[in-house]
């Protein structure tokens, strides 16, 4: 049920509205082009360009140049330089951080697609396909699978990108031990595929309780 508070409000235009959805994706992204606005609201191109010129004229967007995009770029005004964020994550596929594919490129160098329709013999990096985001860089990437009837996550492809820190794999496998202890995992799985140095099947995970060994015979299931 929505608060009295919110069903007293007027129902704004259509236009109003749009332009207030582009108004809080630019206070979300910082800095972005008309097409990251639109994207973060699924605004269509010709819906939005009369809100967005509206708020440029309003002064609520800045138009700039980013050295290195080729399209024009918003800067909301009060927009504020990000602090910096260190620790290791893997990044659902769905996150906002990687979900629009053009602006993850351009602000990383990080080309990342979902492949899940992908046939298999065509997939560059694998099915399920998880981001590292590293003290703020994206610098590696993981095709996992949960079997649950073996207890183990089992890492089927590893790849690792050519600027990554010489500590990435150390702290891939840490990440990868607190997400299968998370998943309710006992042990980790790594397929010759995925071997890298500091993540095999005979190495160790230096953080969380899994233990890591190879993969089983069989997989069961893809739950998560």
């Amino acid at each position: 049920m929505l608060p009295r508070a919110i069903l007293q409000v007027p129902t704004p235009s259509e236009v109003d509205a749009r332009r207030n959805l582009i108004a809080r994706s630019a206070r979300a992204l910082g800095v972005a082009t008309a097409h990251d606005l639109r994207d973060y609201s699924r605004i269509g191109p010709t819906d939005a360009r009369l809100p967005i010129d509206q708020l440029v004229e309003e002064g609520t967007l800045v138009p700039v140049r980013v050295r290195g995009w080729l399209h024009q770029a918003y800067l909301h005004k009060d927009a504020r330089l990000g602090r910096t964020r260190a620790g290791a994550a893997l990044v659902s596929p769905f996150d906002p951080l990687v979900w629009h594919r053009p602006r993850t490129e351009r602000l990383f160098g990080f080309r990342y697609r979902l492949e899940i329709y992908t046939p298999a013999h065509k997939r560059e990096h694998g099915y399920d396909v998880l981001p590292l985001l590293l003290d703020g860089a994206l610098v590696a990437r993981v095709d996992l699978k949960a079997d649950r009837k073996a207890g183990a996550l089992i890492v089927q492809r590893a790849h690792v990108e050519r600027q990554a820190p010489s500590c990435t794999v150390e702290r891939l496998a840490d990440a990868l031990g607190s997400l299968a202890a998370w998943l309710g995992l006992s042990r980790l799985a790594v397929t010759p595929a995925a071997a890298l140095a500091g993540l095999s099947p005979s190495a160790a995970i230096p953080a969380g309780p899994p233990t890591i060994g190879p993969p089983p015979p069989k997989v069961a299931d893809r739950s998560w």
